[in-house]
């Protein structure tokens, strides 16, 4: 290759990288180029919200407004002295039932004893009677004892399984306790980064009373509003790239997450009066990647989403 071919070359490649790095710049000036559809809207992230399970006082949070957290870690602990005390109050009720089993036991066998005593009595009182050994009001007296003594097992078996049942209740409740003392420690749903604290340790809160709200800045995306004939070429899954005012010559890649099934009218704050007017439908951008946790909810930009796999992808800068 001659010198000169080699300048032209450079020249021509110069010259589309330009033309790429202008697409990209200025697309309000220019306009998107065929097979693509350009919205405008602002970034948002999936944000969870950390709040206690059951009514309390705020014992201590660990993060501040700032932080980047785990998946599973803990970020505040309620007061649980009062949980502690009811714990220790179930476990001395199963305790107290284990002894009144024993004793239900013990009992039981006691009434075993007496009630096979009475039975044998009976028997050989009836046995008497048989032979005329004995009197009537023998065998009547022995006939009540056989049935007061079987009366009084059946009594101590009863007291026995009242016993235990009363083991059950209290373990139950004890069970009870230890996951309420397991929900006083807070996880973090899900990793991502301190957004709002809502409270402070030493306050009080009901049940579902939120303390911090979390943002996920590795799932971040933009809601964008398109006319029946733009959305109807583009599937979910399309590719897209997401340009942001404060990222001018830095495009995240991005695709098509949800289209909406129904049209609506846009929101105030993302198109003009005019095309307000008009029937919209919402579609989700996912962005791929959020490079350093660059992209923040609340960044505005546009969306720039290819129409169908078969159109040319511009070239980015």
């Amino acid at each position: 290759m001659t010198h000169r071919w080699r300048w032209t070359l450079a020249l021509a490649l110069l010259a589309a990288a330009v033309a790429g790095a202008a697409w990209w710049s200025l697309p309000g000036r220019d306009g998107p180029p065929p097979g693509v559809a350009v919205a405008n809207g602002r970034i948002e992230a999936t944000e969870v919200q950390v709040a206690t399970k059951l009514p309390g006082r705020i014992d201590e949070i660990l993060v501040d407004e700032g932080d980047s957290v785990q998946a599973g870690q803990v970020v505040a602990r309620m007061d649980t002295q009062e949980l502690e005390a009811r714990l220790h109050e179930a476990q001395a009720q199963v305790t107290r039932h284990r002894e009144a089993r024993k004793a239900a036991e013990a009992l039981v066998d006691q009434r075993d004893s007496q009630c096979a005593y009475a039975q044998s009595e009976h028997r050989r009182i009836r046995q008497l009677m048989a032979r005329s050994h004995t009197s009537e009001d023998a065998l009547d007296r022995a006939r009540a004892d056989a049935e007061a003594a079987e009366a009084a097992c059946r009594a101590a078996r009863a007291q026995r399984l009242e016993a235990e049942a009363g083991i059950e209740a209290a373990r139950a409740a004890v069970e009870r306790i230890e996951a309420e003392l397991a929900d006083a420690a807070l996880h973090a749903p899900r990793g991502g980064r301190v957004l709002f604290r809502l409270a402070e340790p030493g306050e009080g809160l009901a049940a579902g009373g939120r303390l911090l709200t979390l943002v996920d800045l590795d799932d971040v995306y933009m809601i964008v509003y398109l006319p029946t004939a733009r959305v109807g070429k583009i599937p979910v899954g399309a590719e897209a790239r997401l340009l942001l005012d404060a990222l001018p010559d830095r495009p995240v890649k991005a695709r098509v997450s949800f289209v909406a099934d129904e049209a609506q009218f846009t929101p105030k704050h993302v198109e003009t009066r005019e095309e307000r007017q008009k029937l919209m439908f919402r579609v989700k951008v996912r962005a791929l990647e959020n490079p350093q946790g660059l992209l923040k909810p609340g960044m505005p930009g546009l969306a720039y989403i290819r129409q169908s796999d078969a159109e040319t992808w511009p070239p980015e800068p």
